[in-house]
């Protein structure tokens, strides 16, 4: 069952998917047709498209393909404005009941994607994790405030160089970092940075979306008694994201998310994990997966 509320941004076609990298790798076209039906049927509403750094011309007869096999609409997902360009173009917002794609991800180091809404208007995803210092060089986010700071000045820069862009149409990525080897507190910047664009006026409206699946890497599949880890955690992660903001996700159709009670174990190894420091939360997490 869907959890109220949360918009899933099917992540399966995806070079950095081991299986999806074949694919593509063996020009399996219908593989990845394939993978766009599936997550339609299970409910995605949006699919993601993330080609890796093949040519501009394959992410466009990709786009044109998967369109002719789902009408949800899509993401185009890539860091390289070329590659932008042509999914871009190559999208019919008529083969998808009119609804405009996402353009994931534009960053303050690379703000010329937002000429690209004149070819498509799109939903810009603005990504949190870094920021540009006095001499332009760009900085990894570290802590809640900084984070907060980068979602007023990136909404602002989007909305001064797309008219009449709304927060709504506004989607924020304030990153997700692997709870396993979080030992510079990323989470506990995460949900403070959630609190505070919460809090924010002028963000009021605004969109935000993590890559969830990130949340869970290399963590093992299962715990000794054999109880899944991966969507316990994320669903752990998503019980308390969600009442701040969190509303999106870029997720699998396979995971079986969920609101969970407080007395869950993953629910309370997360938020015990927040209230801890540096390898102490590894260790409160690695408890929760070996034990």
């Amino acid at each position: 069952m869907a959890i109220k509320g949360l918009t899933i941004i099917g992540e399966s076609i995806n070079d950095s998917v081991p299986s999806t990298q074949i694919k593509f790798e063996n020009k399996d076209i219908e593989g990845i047709l394939q993978l766009a039906e599936y997550q339609d049927k299970k409910g995605a509403t949006y699919i993601d498209v993330n080609i890796g750094k093949r040519e501009p011309g394959f992410m466009a007869d990709l786009v044109k393909k998967i369109q002719e096999v789902t009408s949800k609409p899509l993401s185009i997902d890539t860091p390289d404005p070329e590659i932008a360009a042509a999914g871009l173009e190559a999208y019919n917002p008529a083969a998808a009941q009119n609804k405009m794609p996402i353009l994931n991800s534009i960053a303050p180091t690379r703000s010329e994607m937002f000429d690209l809404y004149a070819l498509q208007p799109f939903m810009p995803v603005l990504l949190l994790t870094e920021r540009l210092d006095d001499n332009g060089e760009a900085r990894m986010n570290l802590t809640a405030d900084q984070t907060h700071a980068s979602a007023k000045k990136m909404v602002a820069l989007a909305k001064s160089r797309i008219n009449d862009l709304t927060c709504k149409k506004c989607i924020l990525d304030p990153g997700i970092m692997p709870i396993g080897s979080d030992t510079q507190g990323h989470l506990s910047r995460l949900i403070g940075a959630l609190q505070r664009i919460q809090n924010d006026d002028e963000l009021s409206g605004v969109n935000i979306s993590v890559g969830l699946s990130n949340f869970t890497i290399m963590l093992p599949p299962r715990r000794p008694d054999g109880s899944p880890v991966k969507s316990a955690l994320e669903s752990a992660f998503l019980t308390i994201a969600l009442p701040l903001g969190l509303n999106m996700v870029i997720g699998s159709v396979k995971r079986k998310y969920r609101i969970l009670s407080e007395d869950d174990p993953a629910l309370q190894c997360i938020r015990e994990a927040l209230n801890l420091q540096g390898m102490d939360i590894v260790t409160r997490v690695m408890m929760y997966t070996h034990y």
